[in-house]
């Protein structure tokens, strides 16, 4: 049996891809808490034992971007990989300014998301 490693709170208003994605990072040894807006998040963010946020940018309530500004204003200081569909240079832009801990482009490779999920771990240690 295999230890939990972390936990790996997932925003996404797609249901399938939330689930989906969720199952992914359970089969290999993450905890994950699955959230399906912003708002969500939010309203749970001092009770979320996330370790690091898999953020899709495009959310109906709040984009990615709005809701990472928010999270840090209150001081939260998860580390934030933002997931997009879009190929948007100065959106681009905007997540690397604003410090994220990695960009995933969807669709992206099982191997993509573990190597990014890496990284912010690392960098958030």
């Amino acid at each position: 049996m295999y230890q939990q490693k972390t936990t790996i709170g997932i925003v996404d208003d797609d249901k399938d891809f939330r689930e989906t994605l969720g199952e992914l990072l359970s089969s290999i040894g993450y905890r994950t808490e699955l959230f399906s807006s912003a708002n969500e998040l939010v309203r749970t963010a001092d009770t979320t034992q996330a370790a690091c946020l898999l953020v899709d940018l495009h959310l109906p309530d709040m984009t990615g971007l709005e809701l990472a500004r928010r999270l840090s204003a209150t001081g939260h200081t998860v580390p934030i990989v933002f997931m997009t569909g879009a190929h948007d240079v100065d959106l681009h832009d905007q997540v690397w300014k604003l410090g994220c801990a990695g960009l995933l482009q969807k669709p992206f490779f099982p191997s993509e998301l573990l190597e990014t999920l890496s990284r912010a771990a690392t960098r958030d240690s």
